[in-house]
């Protein structure tokens, strides 16, 4: 029973540094491909907004029986809180309520 409890041992050197070189490489195979789709993300991210911008218009429609003339007037009367993209572009209503990405 005394030989058990005194063959507890830890890790080595060498295993730590091969945990650690495994883990180096795993962070150096995904960073690139995570940065190299970060400008899809943030288009779906746009266009997502775009979407509930959209219904934001729909809802002013219908409280106020008219279409929003611009996106600054669905921001005054609380309907939306920014009126651009989470990547800078800004949001437009076109005349006939429809909601546009400016590039």
């Amino acid at each position: 029973m005394r030989n058990i409890l005194n063959n507890e041992r830890g890790f080595t050197l060498i295993e730590m540094m091969i945990v650690l070189l495994v883990i180096s490489v795993l962070l150096i195979i995904t960073i690139p491909n995570v940065a190299k789709h970060s400008k899809n993300i943030n288009n779906k991210g746009c266009s997502a907004f775009v979407k509930m911008v959209e219904a934001q218009v729909q809802a002013y429609e219908i409280d106020h029986n008219k279409k929003p003339v611009s996106i600054d007037e669905l921001k005054r009367a609380n309907y939306i809180k920014q009126t651009t993209c989470s990547d800078g572009r800004k949001l437009s209503i076109g005349t006939d309520g429809e909601v546009k990405i400016n590039d």
